[in-house]
């Protein structure tokens, strides 16, 4: 119950605070994205693994990022390179052109009983590590919650989804350890991906890349 109500309250929070970020314009957005399709593909649809897909992806939560690598919050040395050039202007418009793209479709690939490892830590989470179920933030199809700057899961990469779990993980391991190793920080995606093992991360990855 505790989780569920701190859930609600950033739930509402973020809404409000994103309900005043100015719009930005989609039609020069396009022009200006024109460098970041060497990574993340035409229209935002990155066809490599390793980068993300960017398009149908909330508005507020690609300026988010962007203004997260050019501050150095996000650490990532070639968004750092490329967020550094932006202004904020470029950055809203960029956000907004991504945010009304189709993404495309993936397939699941893992076998039945990988998937099925991964559907059910992302519908009921954990209760041995108290780790919350990706679908109260995410949603059933995995497609988020835009106002509330929680990204759009569905169809993502599942090799970008498991990195990025285990750099969510990696930040508390560093807390514990003083390791300085490669890590995000976000408090409700530490404590989700904390409790959870390699195996369980690559097939939550598997299961979320085969939302739609």
């Amino acid at each position: 119950m505790k989780k569920t109500i701190i859930i609600l309250a950033t739930v509402l929070l973020a809404s409000f605070s994103n309900s005043i970020i100015a719009a930005g314009d989609a039609e020069a957005g396009q022009t200006k994205s024109a460098t970041c399709m060497g990574c993340h593909g035409l229209a935002g649809n990155s066809e490599i693994a390793s980068f993300p897909k960017l398009a149908g992806q909330g508005e507020a939560y690609l300026l988010k990022q962007l203004q997260n690598f050019k501050s150095g919050e996000r650490n990532n040395a070639i968004m750092a390179g490329v967020a550094s050039l932006l202004s904020e202007q470029d950055m809203m418009d960029i956000a907004a052109y991504y945010s009304i793209q189709t993404i495309s479709e993936n397939s699941a690939k893992g076998d039945a009983k990988t998937i099925e490892l991964g559907r059910k830590i992302y519908v009921g989470g954990k209760m041995d590590t108290q780790t919350t179920a990706c679908i109260a933030c995410h949603g059933p199809k995995g497609l988020g919650i835009p106002t509330a700057g929680f990204p759009s899961l569905s169809a993502q990469h599942a090799d970008y989804i498991a990195v990025q779990l285990k750099a969510f993980r990696q930040y508390s391991i560093n807390e514990q350890t003083g390791s300085d190793d490669v890590s995000r920080t976000n408090e409700m995606m530490v404590n989700v991906a904390k409790g959870l093992t390699t195996v369980e991360i690559e097939a939550l990855a598997q299961y979320i890349a085969g939302l739609h």
